[in-house]
């Protein structure tokens, strides 16, 4: 717009506000004082709103200041609650790794303070009362007899019975020392050497290796080390008292020895445990010179096989089970199990029942129907399996029983 166009505008606002009449139409001037009036009205309506609505923000404001005070009080409780979880989680976990541990060399915690005391209680609750029955043959019997008078008044004695007390008590012990002459020769064809062997003899080492421990004491060093767990220190100790003089190292040794000697009979051991109809394998932490291992124990039907090994996989199971085994496999839930697929495989009742367990003590009450709807099934089927064993429940009753669990 031209600056005369501006002035002509302006005066024309002039005179409509002051009522001056412009020559024109005055309802045009009417409706012009009316959309003033209107527009005066909606501005003053739009300012209440306007503080209506900073007033809500400030509202909202001190709202949002509030519930971020509030967010970071819920962001720092459930931090706390976290880590009261994860500590209870970790305390939970060793308590029940704690409960699967063998009875010894492992610690049950430290010691009661006021421990009640060791034995039996006496009274109805004592249990089956048992002693040392006589034994069977009598070497030697030797006569007690009364004194020449009273010991109290020195009155004169008179025998009434014959008492019987027997003492069961080990020989002297003297080692029973053997000299095999064994006749070393050559042939006179070929040159070979030929050094003989006797069965009783446990090396055929010669010269100053020729002084050799027995087979029966070679086997009681084995038990005692491999059965009751005693160091090789210990068992020379022993065979000392008994009178063999032998090294820790000699023990080790003849063990040795006799561990190669057995070979043959685990290797037949190992090929019955794959012909059974069912093994139960597992397997449990072990150690070999202070080194971490595993023991694995495969048990069938008539045989066990024990294995130490470094691993605790595929390949360690397959030794003894081997890659084909067909039979049922009454196992845990260890993943490397199910690689053998020619197997027909039987998840362990106890340990299904252990987890049911598990899951009703960590669950809320009434939010465990699962593992009780489980463990009463498993708890049937083991009730069932005691009736066939006793003999008190039928072929077809343990069939339809068997039916209505499946289902």
């Amino acid at each position: 717009m031209t600056p005369d166009g501006l002035v002509v505008a302006f005066g024309l606002m002039v005179r409509v506000a002051t009522g001056v009449q412009t020559g024109r139409d005055p309802a045009g001037v009417g409706g012009l004082r009316e959309r003033i009036t209107r527009l005066e009205d909606e501005n003053a309506a739009l300012r209440e709103e306007q503080q209506r609505l900073e007033r809500e923000h400030e509202r909202l404001e001190a709202e949002r200041e509030r519930l971020g005070g509030e967010n970071k009080r819920l962001r720092a409780e459930r931090e706390r609650l976290q880590e009261i979880n994860e500590r209870l989680r970790g305390e939970v976990e060793a308590l029940r790794r704690a409960a699967k541990r063998q009875a010894a060399p492992f610690s049950k915690g430290d010691p009661i303070a006021n421990p009640k005391r060791a034995g039996r209680k006496p009274g109805a609750a004592y249990g089956t009362r048992a002693h040392r029955r006589p034994p069977e043959h009598v070497d030697q019997v030797v006569a007690v007899g009364l004194p020449g008078c009273c010991p109290g008044c020195g009155g004169e004695l008179v025998t009434e019975r014959v008492a019987m007390q027997y003492q069961e008590e080990l020989p002297p012990t003297r080692p029973l020392v053997t000299c095999y002459q064994v006749q070393v020769g050559r042939c006179r064809s070929c040159g070979r050497r030929v050094q003989p062997r006797h069965p009783a003899q446990t090396s055929d080492a010669l010269g100053a290796a020729g002084t050799q421990l027995g087979p029966r004491v070679v086997a009681l060093a084995a038990w005692l080390s491999k059965g009751l767990g005693m160091p090789a220190g210990k068992v020379a100790r022993l065979l000392g008292h008994l009178g063999l003089q032998v090294t820790p190292g000699g023990i080790t040794q003849a063990i040795a020895r006799a561990a190669r000697r057995c070979q043959p009979t685990y290797q037949a051991l190992v090929q019955g445990v794959r012909a059974s109809p069912v093994v139960a394998p597992d397997e449990t932490g072990w150690r070999v010179g202070g080194a971490r291992a595993w023991l694995w124990a495969f048990a069938g039907a008539q045989v066990t096989v024990y294995r130490i090994a470094y691993g605790r996989g595929y390949t360690d199971a397959a030794a003894v089970l081997g890659e084909g085994y067909a039979g049922v496999l009454e196992r845990d839930g260890w993943a490397p199990y199910r690689r053998f697929q020619n197997a027909t495989h039987q998840t362990c009742l106890a340990h299904l029942l252990r987890r049911c367990r598990e899951l009703l003590a960590d669950a809320d009450r009434g939010q465990a129907k699962t593992p009780h709807a489980v463990r009463r099934i498993l708890e049937h089927a083991l009730a069932l399996r005691e009736a066939r064993d006793a003999g008190t429940l039928d072929a077809a009753t343990l069939a339809a029983e068997a039916r209505r669990l499946d289902r």
